[in-house]
């Protein structure tokens, strides 16, 4: 097989803004696809679901919230599943990205401990989510939660999903179709947002700017 041409973090980047992204059919394929389906799966912002049990969950304070300060054990505990689509090279590019700072974690931890979290692309107003991962209960919600939170705190339009599953259709994700999503991107790219606008270190906070911010 011919060998793939080298992708660069520039490269990561206008693909994105393009509304297309990066995936591996296997951890160990060498070859990267760049996905652009007909449906799209968001959450949009005013619409995140969060359930009786979750609210109290966020109320509790059980858990503390870090952003950016374990990307990379985020991104190797949801590349480390029997199947992904997270291959050497794609790592490496996310590594790189956050190393440039448009990728970003949002960390749930537990006594110090990381129990959950998820990772994503942020340009502009659009926030691009690419997994996820939970070792206890809920704790991959609470990471949504505090996304949202930072995002709508941030000024953000656009939280892209890629795909819909039934865990995110349960907290508001919707699936649309290519063109509307096309539409939400270039909407999204005009916006001076920020991610580190809002900075919090326990769910309370959250909860709290979840029920402040319209």
């Amino acid at each position: 097989m011919k060998d793939q041409p080298e992708i660069t973090p520039s490269m990561l980047l206008y693909a994105y803004a393009s509304g297309v992204f990066p995936m591996a059919e296997s951890a160990d394929s060498d070859e990267i696809l760049w996905i652009d389906p007909e449906k799209r799966g968001v959450i949009p912002l005013e619409h995140l679901h969060i359930s009786g049990s979750l609210k109290k969950l966020l109320k509790s304070n059980r858990y503390s919230i870090s952003v950016d300060q374990y990307f990379e054990p985020v991104l190797r505990a949801c590349a480390d599943r029997a199947e992904t689509w997270i291959n050497p090279q794609i790592f490496d590019l996310y590594l790189e990205l956050h190393e440039m700072g448009y990728a970003h974690s949002v960390e749930v931890l537990e006594n110090g401990e990381l129990v959950g979290g998820l990772y994503g692309v942020s340009i502009e107003g659009a926030f691009f989510g690419e997994s996820m991962f939970s070792s206890q209960p809920s704790a991959s919600k609470i990471a949504l939660v505090a996304l949202v939170a930072r995002l709508k705190a941030g000024g953000f339009f656009l939280l892209d999903t890629q795909f819909i599953t039934p865990h995110l259709e349960s907290m508001g994700g919707v699936e649309i179709t290519k063109a509307a999503y096309r539409a939400r991107l270039e909407i999204a790219l005009q916006k001076d947002a920020d991610f580190g606008r809002f900075q919090f270190s326990d769910t309370a906070s959250i909860w709290q700017v979840m029920t402040q911010i319209s």
